[in-house]
């Protein structure tokens, strides 16, 4: 086996991964989809890396457990939120409860 160095940053567009629920939205009481109400200044966030040239995907566990097809229903509350995106990848997120990444950063760490 060969092995090669790592990049550790991405060669020309640079891509984001991006949670939706209890990043960009969060919940008051119930934690239902259709109750979720946008973190305007997170998305602000992350239009601004979209305007910067990032490739921007959602990223979310919905329906994962459950089985549930959420797709059509994220996708209009991104839309009504003004969220600019390239793509959305829904229900083959796994579910955890955290994630160990060397390229992992809280929304909060983000300008």
């Amino acid at each position: 086996m060969e092995f090669h160095e790592s990049k550790l940053n991405s060669v020309g567009q640079k891509r984001a991964l991006v949670d939706i629920d209890e990043t960009i939205c969060y919940y008051e009481d119930k934690r239902r989809y259709d109750l979720s109400i946008p973190i305007n200044k997170n998305i602000e966030k992350i239009n601004r890396m979209y305007d910067k040239g990032w490739e921007i995907i959602y990223w979310t566990a919905r329906g994962a457990v459950s089985g549930v097809d959420y797709r059509e229903h994220t996708l209009k509350q991104l839309n009504e939120w003004g969220c600019k995106f390239h793509d959305l990848i829904i229900g083959n997120k796994p579910h955890f409860d955290l994630v160990i990444d060397d390229k992992a950063k809280r929304i909060e760490e983000i300008d």
